[in-house]
């Protein structure tokens, strides 16, 4: 597995537990979409009883279609994002990259955060009909050629912006010593100021809160792979103490980290 896809998967607790209970694929987007889109995703399964997934989230909206008729966008989650699935059943989903959402919003995504909208309230009445059809369609290519050709019927004008918003949220995301905003500041030449109007407009949350959530995902990776020492891992990752590092994860992952990280590699 490349290093992107480990990034992307990694907000995945429990992830042995997820991979036993639903089948997660992902597609690139297409080439004339790319600037907006970050790529599609997936989502099979087929359960005798019902299984709640717990999900770390990135900075990144998205649009999905499942099974049972629901089509809806769902802003930045800034707590663990939590979605039970049950009986057998199908998710398309369109992952936005971070900024990428912006253009077709026309207001800040700051507005999503926290908050789910069925397609209508921003892609119109019609887009519902185009919703069903790819719902009801089978095929999953023939699916996301219609989820393609949704957004490329409202595609609106290139934004530069998007490019510097999502390059943000990579240099957060590829380099683990940015632990505070004034680093990124640093790192990208982009002073602290303008730092939170991008993120505030484009990403849908504070440059603070994706540094810490991409910490925190890469604190739930090593914990799900080994035994850590706390303590060292609380440093590293910027904490000024264990407790205080403690209380952060037990608040995004449902439990402690070393309860997580023994049930994590037990399956």
């Amino acid at each position: 597995m490349s290093g992107i896809e480990q990034t992307r998967r990694r907000g995945i607790l429990n992830p042995r537990t997820a991979a036993e209970r639903f089948r997660l694929t992902r597609e690139p987007a297409p080439p004339d979409l790319a600037r907006s889109v970050d790529g599609y995703w997936i989502l099979h399964w087929d359960l005798t009883r019902p299984h709640r997934q717990r999900v770390l989230t990135d900075p990144t909206v998205h649009l999905s279609f499942a099974t049972g008729g629901r089509a809806r966008i769902t802003g930045v989650v800034r707590g663990a994002f939590t979605e039970e699935i049950s009986g057998a059943g199908r998710v398309v989903g369109v992952r936005f990259r971070p900024g990428g959402f912006r253009p077709f919003l026309t207001s800040p995504v700051s507005t999503l955060t926290g908050r789910v909208l069925d397609i209508e309230e921003v892609f119109g009445p019609a887009a519902r009909t185009t919703a069903d059809a790819i719902i009801a369609e089978p095929s999953v290519p023939a699916a996301l050629e219609l989820a393609a050709q949704l957004l490329r019927n409202r595609r609106p004008e290139p934004d530069p912006a998007v490019d510097e918003a999502a390059g943000l949220v990579a240099a957060i995301t590829g380099d683990p010593s940015i632990l505070r905003v004034s680093q990124l500041a640093t790192a990208t030449g982009v002073n602290t100021r303008r730092l939170q109007r991008l993120f505030a407009e484009y990403v849908g949350a504070g440059p603070k809160w994706v540094i810490r959530r991409a910490r925190m995902q890469e604190a739930a990776a090593r914990a799900a792979a080994a035994p850590q020492d706390w303590s060292a891992l609380a440093a590293e990752l910027g904490y000024a103490d264990q407790a205080h590092f403690t209380r952060d994860f037990t608040a995004s992952t449902g439990t402690s980290p070393a309860r997580y990280s023994r049930c994590a590699r037990a399956g």
